[in-house]
């Protein structure tokens, strides 16, 4: 059984400065709390157990979220703001969180590869808080199926229109059964006529213990870094590994206009201030 969740929150966050220039990018609100907490809570809502944050420099602000405040809980204590209580708590209280903290921007692989001993000798559930998608059936959950059923590696695949294929890791797959796929080939951001599909890999996987080999004989690329897709391909060579085309919308945060359209459509949705921001929204004068 997989119980342990990786969320990656060491990157710089440059696509978001001066925005984060002293606020970790995975702690910029979205709606109503920050954008690390809705990884967290998807792990949760997963049957995950445990949860492990890859954090760096400056990232101490992440840990003081997901730890109690007593001055401030007893504060909202005394005055009776007992809804507001509650959110300030759970963060302390919806599982089991620890640290790791990657000294050196050497890459996603690095990054992951200083989390292996708190990870422990299992699979494990791969994060990147950038990507938030709602769907009433976590997408991780949606990913843990397809492992119980099929077994190896399984990673988060969406079609991405043909001017985007540059920016993804893209999958050469075989078709399984609806929104499987057999991996048979891994490029990092290829150009598009040499793009083997359209199906790019976006920040959810299920992986196997077996990455952390994989990361070890992983030659660094051209700025130095240790990328998850290399390491994956040489992963591939010895077990199975799936991608699933996942249900839901998917927001990447890591960029302006992305963290906009996420806070918008989320906001949508919420249940106390929703309807105001449609009404809101209509009467614009665009």
């Amino acid at each position: 059984m997989i119980k342990t969740a990786v969320i990656l929150a060491a990157g710089w966050g440059t696509r978001l400065l001066p925005a984060t220039k002293t606020v970790p990018k995975e702690m910029l609100p979205l709606v109503d709390k920050p954008i690390i907490q809705y990884a967290a809570e998807e792990a949760i809502a997963s049957g995950l157990k445990r949860i492990v944050v890859v954090t760096a420099r400056g990232k101490h602000s992440i840990e003081d979220y997901f730890d109690k405040a007593p001055e401030l809980e007893a504060l909202l204590e005394k005055r009776g703001d007992n809804g507001i209580l509650a959110q300030v708590r759970y963060p302390s209280e919806m599982g089991r969180v620890s640290y790791v903290r990657q000294q050196e921007q050497l890459g996603i692989g690095h990054a992951i590869s200083s989390a292996r001993d708190a990870i422990g000798d299992e699979p494990f559930a791969l994060f990147f808080p950038d990507d938030v998608i709602d769907h009433p059936v976590p997408v991780t959950k949606q990913l843990l199926d397809v492992q119980h059923k099929y077994g190896g590696s399984v990673i988060a695949v969406e079609r991405v229109s043909k001017e985007m294929i540059p920016s993804y890791g893209i999958v050469r797959v075989e078709l399984v059964e609806e929104r499987v796929y057999r991996v048979t080939g891994l490029v990092e951001k290829p150009s598009i006529q040499e793009a083997p599909s359209d199906l790019g890999i976006v920040g959810r996987y299920i992986i196997s213990r077996g990455i952390f080999d994989a990361i070890d004989k992983t030659p660094p690329g051209a700025k130095g870094e240790i990328q998850i897709t290399d390491a994956l391909k040489i992963l591939l060579d010895k077990e199975p590994i799936y991608a699933y085309e996942f249900e839901g919308n998917r927001y990447d945060t890591g960029n302006f206009f992305g963290l906009l359209r996420a806070n918008i459509a989320l906001g949508l949705k919420h249940p106390e201030f929703g309807g105001r921001l449609k009404d809101f929204l209509k009467g614009l004068d665009l």
